[in-house]
């Protein structure tokens, strides 16, 4: 029985199934590469597990989704969700997102929903960022643990040694275009500057005003339409 059992799954072809209950699938390549990661919270990879002989982010938290890795083996994104209710309401949030080779997220398609007593509070964006041009995933684990310990024990030392890595485009990262809700409620196009700082905005505030501002390195108004009045 065990081995007509076990040979029924090693006959080649496409195997049929109506309906499987499974907590991880691996995708994998001939070569044994994991390309795709379909996963439920439990099995979600996270602190010393390895995947392509190459460690995951050790303080991610864990959560049900897909994790894509590309032909070299390299976390390129993933899909992820989560949404439960808690002592103050619920909380809950989607994020689908691409990253740049060995790197992180310059593409996210982003919703969060949280509940705080009688108010509710839902922002949905995709956003583009605009990342380190010499960041590696494995480079960038080191030298935030490498902050992270400074801080205990030197805050100022801290900051000045996490701008150097930012000047060497080592760490970093900013948004530069957002398309969506944001949590004033406003509905429209958001654009920044190269150091993340708000340049334009077109959008649709919460009393249904259509508005254009600009901004300057200060983050004041220097034009818009309609103008302000005093």
């Amino acid at each position: 029985m065990i081995l007509i059992t076990t040979s029924g799954f090693k006959k080649n072809g496409n195997q049929k199934f109506s309906e499987i209950d499974v907590e991880r699938i691996n995708i994998v390549e001939a070569n044994g590469t994991v390309k795709m990661i379909i996963t439920n919270v439990d099995r979600f990879p996270n602190g010393s597990d390895k995947i392509n002989a190459r460690p995951t982010n050790e303080e991610r938290k864990k959560r049900s989704g897909m994790l894509f890795y590309n032909e070299d083996g390299i976390e390129c994104g993933g899909f992820i969700y989560d949404g439960q209710k808690n002592e103050n309401g619920h909380s809950s949030g989607l994020s689908l997102t691409y990253d740049q080779y060995d790197g992180d997220q310059v593409m996210q398609l982003l919703t969060k929903d949280y509940q705080k007593g009688d108010k509710r509070f839902v922002s949905s964006s995709l956003v583009f960022n605009d990342r380190p041009s010499k960041e590696s995933q494995l480079k960038t684990a080191e030298i935030i643990k490498e902050l992270q310990e400074l801080r205990k024990i030197d805050p100022k030392t801290m900051k000045i040694k996490q701008k150097e890595y930012e000047e060497n485009e080592l760490i970093g990262g900013v948004p530069r275009v957002l398309l969506g809700k944001t949590r004033s409620q406003n509905n429209g196009l958001f654009l920044f500057d190269d150091k993340g700082l708000p340049k334009a905005m077109f959008y649709i505030d919460k009393e249904n005003k259509a508005k254009l501002e600009f901004y300057d390195e200060q983050g004041n108004t220097i034009a818009s339409f309609p103008e302000k009045t005093k």
